[in-house]
């Protein structure tokens, strides 16, 4: 029956959902005008014949052509100069634009298309420097408006700070001997020394700050920048992205790296074949010694960029869920709403219809007693004089659930702003999680005790999403373990307010518990499941990203690392222990905002 009233109320809602489409394809035709930074290669710059070209540039067009609209794309000479055109609205979007949470105040950011990292550039003589603290006191060049110049303004770093136009002048001005350092983008400050052959300026400290690249747009207009979201998103899907980063960025830094290293070993060999045969033994233990640290650097430095790999593999994950997360809340919010009518009537129909059986009762049982058995809905009156009541009992119970489901589904969807700033009762995160997930319950028996528990300062949709997703694989596990055992308890039956521990019986189910830890000032969670277990060897690796035992079964091994995430964020920690044939226990420990248990 609930299927039929989903079915109708999806084809009710698929001619407003068809106009809305029409509506937001013909707003796709409008013009966009783009506005971007002319000598910032290889994101973004002017061509040999004065056209726009790049990375940045050409994933513009891509999306552009992929969504159906139009783009204007305006390179200026200063990059404050387009931060001013896109304030005055004269241009839509900036196609390239570092996020910082200063600028999110003012503007709307995409998720990052690429990530920019930041170098120390220095000329050629100057003073020895490894890091930023190395640039106290220091007259050090910048973009102007640049995120890096925003960075040192903002968090009052004591340098004094040169604005430059451009990347370009700034390497040029650096070059000139009129100041001894410049930081700026690694790769844009590596093309244009490289392409305007400049030899004494060079990289002294590689990669201090990375940060993400994005479109932005001026605050509110988030209309405009949907576009090039979903455009981001179905060109990766597509590989199309991956063409295009190959193209652009795949080994702009690696020739950099590979030209200096050249430099400095033809330097070496230079040097031993002057210094002859006479050194050539000990020059052959020096060089040996030399290799087998840069080995160990190289090796270090391959393990970095392939955990920034893995990285960033998770977060556009993770963003493709925050767009699916976002879709369902829209399409949860149209269908609860066309739900919660009709069943509002049902609801409010069902008591008046008890009543009038009610009272109708001794006129039909008069009838009854006088003239014998009759029909009544195709079944004998002597039947239903009972089950009539218990049927309208059923439905009203059954009303009173639609409506607990679709309330729970629209708290669960709704869209968080990921600030953990609302006092929580985890005792109530627990309850909302278990009646989300009652279904994958049924099969197994769940017990659940708490106690009074001091409120958490957090976020409730993300410590759901945490309980589900601990819940959830408890349940795998059971199942991976053979289970047969029916459900004993009902899930949101079998919750005992009970001070002492769950005693863990032999039979195959899940236990969850609260406590709280006085002298640690802690709120405890506990998720145990006497399942399959866990080797030891693969307790340590379970929050990594993409590590998971459930590959063949669709597992993506991201559950638990975006669960050890959300509690990190928390200021919590969360804890396995387990051991095979056994079970598994998961303990989460957050820190209370109050120090008097809620009663």
């Amino acid at each position: 029956m609930m299927l039929r009233v989903v079915t109708c109320l999806l084809f009710l809602l698929f001619p407003a959902v068809t106009s809305t489409a029409q509506e937001a394809m013909h707003a796709l035709k409008d013009r966009i005008i783009v506005g971007g930074n002319s000598a910032y290669p290889p994101y973004e710059f002017l061509d040999a014949d004065g056209k726009p070209a790049g990375f940045v540039v050409e994933l513009t067009n891509e999306i552009a052509e992929i969504m159906g609209f139009d783009v204007s794309i305006t390179l200026g000479e200063s990059w404050t100069g387009m931060r001013h055109a896109l304030e005055k609205g004269e241009v839509d979007v900036l196609q390239g634009i570092s996020y910082s949470e200063d600028r999110s105040k003012i503007l709307e950011f995409s998720p990052p298309h690429s990530f920019v990292s930041h170098s120390i550039f220095a000329r050629e003589g100057a003073p020895s420097v490894s890091s930023l603290d190395d640039l106290r006191g220091k007259e050090v060049i910048l973009m102007g408006r640049g995120v890096m110049y925003d960075y040192f303004v903002q968090t009052g770093f004591q340098i004094l700070p040169v604005p430059a136009k451009t990347v370009g002048d700034a390497v040029k001005l650096l070059a000139s001997g009129k100041y001894d350092y410049a930081v700026l983008a690694t790769l844009p400050g590596a093309y244009i020394i490289k392409d305007a052959g400049i030899k004494n300026v060079k990289i002294v400290a590689r990669s201090i700050e990375t940060k993400q690249y994005c479109y932005a747009a001026k605050k509110g207009n988030k209309a405009v920048l949907a576009k090039f979201n979903e455009g981001l998103a179905l060109l990766r899907h597509t590989g199309r992205y991956k063409e295009l980063q190959d193209k652009w960025l795949g080994g702009a830094e690696k020739s950099s790296v590979a030209w200096s290293w050249l430099a400095q070993h033809s330097l070496i060999i230079v040097v031993s074949l002057v210094l002859g045969l006479s050194v050539s033994l000990l020059w052959s233990r020096v060089l040996k010694r030399q290799v087998a640290i840069r080995t160990a650097a190289l090796e270090h430095e391959v393990e970095e960029r392939k955990r920034a790999a893995e990285e960033l593999k998770l977060h556009q994950q993770q963003l493709v869920q925050a767009d699916k997360m976002a879709a369902l809340g829209v399409l949860v919010s149209g269908m609860a709403h066309e739900i919660n009518n009709p069943n509002g009537l049902i609801l409010l129909n069902l008591p008046v219809i008890s009543a009038v059986m009610k009272d109708i009762g001794p006129i039909l049982d008069a009838h009854y007693q006088q003239q014998g058995d009759f029909k009544m809905g195709g079944l004998a009156y002597s039947r239903m004089h009972n089950e009539v009541p218990f049927m309208l009992d059923e439905m009203q119970d059954a009303a009173k659930r639609i409506k607990r489901i679709v309330d729970d589904l629209k708290h669960f969807s709704r869209t968080s702003d990921a600030d953990c700033n609302e006092l929580v009762d985890i005792n109530d995160v627990i309850k909302t999680s278990l009646r989300l997930i009652d279904n994958s319950l049924r099969r197994s028996t769940l017990r659940y005790r708490y106690q009074p528990l001091p409120l958490v300062k957090g976020n409730s949709h993300r410590l759901e999403q945490v309980i589900v997703n601990l819940v959830l694989n408890a349940c795998q596990a059971i199942d991976a373990a053979g289970s047969t055992a029916k459900a004993v308890f009902s899930p949101l039956v079998d919750i005992v307010n009970a001070c002492e521990d769950v005693k863990v019986s032999s039979g195959k189910g899940i236990y969850v518990t609260t406590a709280y830890d006085h002298d640690a000032g802690s709120v405890i969670v506990k998720v145990h499941d006497n399942g399959v277990g866990i080797p030891p060897e693969n307790l340590s690796r379970l929050t990594d990203p993409f590590f998971t035992t459930k590959r063949e079964s669709g597992g993506t091994g991201l559950g638990l690392a975006i669960s050890d995430k959300i509690i990190r964020e928390h200021g919590g920690l969360i804890r396995f222990e387990s051991e095979p044939g056994v079970g598994t226990t998961v303990i989460l420990l957050l820190p209370s905002a109050a120090s008097e248990v809620r009663s």
